[in-house]
């Protein structure tokens, strides 16, 4: 009992310890700041900056806007819970759509640029238009190879291009955060957290997030091995796909034809933290969107990616 316990506490002591970095960078950046947005994607990590945010600026509503990039082909669940946040917390949600690509009628079926399309070139746009300074994002380093180079404060020129070798040094937490006109930062304050940490800290906080993420039967199409749930008819299903019931959740949500769920039976946090604890692969094994090419997630933020 008593290891238990001093684990516990442990476990608690690093929460705390993260949960003020974040809060730290989250002021000073926002000190030096003219025009900041938040990213909000709706999925975990979005929902604990939002509450950093919250924490934050208490007892008042952050002054900053957030800022979702739909591209029409997000989770049902994501958009209602979307809708709820807003409403629920008072917060204002800008939603950006690439809509000359809804118009040409680009899907995640007929295009294999779809995600610079829907999402980068979206998500740029709504940046030059907004002349944001300051754009808030929820990754983290150890998602994915990429991220890992990514400072707390990322440089980005003009054109919203991240360069990884002409980025500034952040010694002992110290941010250079001169701009020339039209450049902007990406600020990540959750960069040295893990996807544990993520989901205690979701326990610990009692923080809402998409009921996605917890373990149901679902009514999921099976196509080479992967798992995607039949969200709508628009799912383009192939005669070799098995269509059935499963017990799956996801531990990452963007557009539902490209996210691969997994099966589980986790459908409480806790369970869900021992998954975690025991899986040897990354929450973002499921993201196609990740693999189509070699460098792909490097290459797409290079371009202006998240």
């Amino acid at each position: 009992m008593r290891k238990i316990y001093k684990f516990r506490l442990s476990m608690r002591k690093l929460l705390d310890q993260l949960e003020d970095n974040s809060i730290s960078i989250i002021k000073e950046t926002y000190s030096r700041s003219t025009n900041p947005i938040v990213l909000y994607s709706i999925g975990k990590d979005s929902s604990v900056l939002l509450h950093l945010f919250r924490k934050a600026f208490y007892p008042n509503i952050p002054k900053i806007n957030f800022l979702h990039i739909d591209t029409g082909w997000k989770f049902k669940e994501m958009i209602e819970f979307r809708n709820q946040v807003e409403k629920k917390y008072g917060v204002k949600i800008i939603v950006k759509k690439n809509l000359d690509g809804e118009e040409k009628g680009i899907t995640p079926f007929n295009n294999e640029n779809y995600t610079n399309i829907m999402k980068t070139d979206a998500l740029k746009e709504a940046l030059s238009e907004g002349k944001y300074d300051f754009v808030y994002g929820g990754a983290r380093r150890d998602e994915e190879s990429s991220r890992s180079k990514e400072k707390i404060v990322s440089h980005r020129d003009k054109y919203h291009k991240w360069d990884p070798k002409n980025q500034r040094i952040e010694p002992w937490g110290m941010f250079n955060t001169e701009l020339k006109k039209d450049e902007s930062f990406r600020v990540f304050p959750l960069s040295n957290w893990t996807e544990l940490n993520i989901w205690q800290y979701i326990q610990k906080e009692k923080i809402e997030i998409v009921p996605l993420y917890f373990a149901k039967e679902r009514n999921v199409i099976i196509r080479d091995n992967e798992i995607y749930l039949y969200d709508d008819k628009r799912f383009e299903v192939k005669k070799t796909d098995l269509i059935k019931k499963e017990f799956v959740r996801f531990r990452t949500l963007g557009c539902y034809p490209l996210t691969a769920g997994v099966k589980s039976k986790a459908n409480t946090l806790s369970k869900i933290i021992k998954e975690i604890e025991d899986s040897e692969f990354s929450e973002r094994s499921g993201r196609l969107i990740d693999f189509d090419k070699v460098g792909s997630m490097e290459l797409k933020k290079i371009e202006g990616y998240f």
